[in-house]
């Protein structure tokens, strides 16, 4: 940070500690408006985001996030790369935000917007989504969280598990597919199997230690585990659902789905298994008004494959009805 900079600096945070928050704020912005007009990015960087972490620490929301979401502006202007630092300055403004801060969500749509479009993720960078995700999860924002932990790195898969976990704990016990499949389907989506295999597994684990009189019973076998509770059918859907996209097997699929049939009517899982049946067993769907992406969209997703990098150029849960044996397909 230049030596200019820290002086307008020094000036700024004594203003902001006797409490004048509206000078500071809006000389902050005029003195950016300078430096922008002079190509002088770099201090215009440090100086918003420096003045932006001092008004988020006196607990001014409102100005901090202001100058958070001009620094993106200035961010997209002089075209930063997604590198570590700048992504590090980011995250940090982002972590010294008030909870529920209503203003953050402006902030973290600029942040993904423009990891998009500056790095290599065309649904922005994972490591910033698996930090947003995890703080939306932390503040029990879980429709945000979701979003974003489903676009995150290998470790997302764990964070949006238990928070699915938490979440279902305060419902009824026989919900738990409902659950799982939050997790589960958003990962399926966007063709992530390790992930949704990762989480289900998780989940279960978290269930089955938590609820010891489940009964559960587990088919081994050297390429895959499958784990059958018998009180909860559609969580024995998820499990074999993943063991016919690992195998390929669009017969197993449609043995699973016509067994399962009249469980599956109850939740209303037709239009993203259509989309899995589309994109993993070939099984082609009617045209429709809204592509693909609207539907990820609507269950909380959005974006494109962000694995893909761009080319360079509460009761006893035992009490649920028993279901049917699952089909017994050949395990090998």
């Amino acid at each position: 940070m230049s030596a200019k900079v820290q002086k307008v600096l020094a000036r700024q945070k004594a203003k902001i500690e006797e409490g004048d928050y509206y000078e500071a704020h809006q000389q902050i912005r005029t003195l950016v408006n300078r430096y922008i007009k002079a190509n002088d990015y770099t201090s215009a960087v440090d100086l918003l985001s420096s003045g932006a972490a001092l008004l988020l620490k006196a607990g001014q929301g409102g100005s901090g996030a202001d100058l958070c979401n001009y620094l993106i502006e200035v961010y997209q202007k002089a075209e930063l790369p997604s590198d570590i630092a700048n992504k590090a300055r980011l995250l940090s403004l982002l972590r010294a935000f008030p909870p529920n801060e209503p203003a953050k969500k402006k902030f973290v749509g600029g942040i993904t917007e423009w990891s998009s479009k500056h790095g290599d993720f065309p649904a922005g960078d994972p490591e910033l989504h698996h930090v947003i995700g995890t703080l939306f999860a932390e503040e029990g924002e879980v429709y945000d969280a979701e979003r974003h932990l489903t676009l995150g790195t290998s470790d997302s898969a764990q964070v949006l598990s238990d928070m699915e976990y938490e979440w279902y704990s305060s419902d009824e016990p026989s919900t738990a597919s409902q659950y799982a499949a939050r997790a589960v389907f958003p990962y399926l989506l966007i063709g992530n199997t390790r992930a949704a295999n990762k989480a289900l597994l998780l989940f279960t684990s978290k269930l089955s230690s938590s609820h010891p009189g489940l009964g559960v019973q587990s088919i081994s076998s050297p390429s895959s585990d499958i784990r059958i509770y018998p009180s909860l059918p559609l969580l024995n859907f998820l499990g074999l659902l993943l063991l016919a996209i690992q195998r390929g097997s669009s017969d197993l699929y449609k043995q699973v789905k016509a067994h399962y049939a009249s469980h599956l009517k109850e939740v209303g899982w037709e239009e993203p298994l259509a989309q899995i049946g589309e994109m993993y067993f070939g099984i082609k769907i009617p045209s429709q008004s809204n592509p693909m992406f609207d539907m990820m969209s609507s269950m909380l997703m959005g974006g494109n494959n962000p694995f893909a990098a761009k080319k360079k150029e509460s009761k006893s849960v035992g009490a649920a009805a028993p279901a049917a044996a699952p089909p017994a397909p050949a395990v090998d």
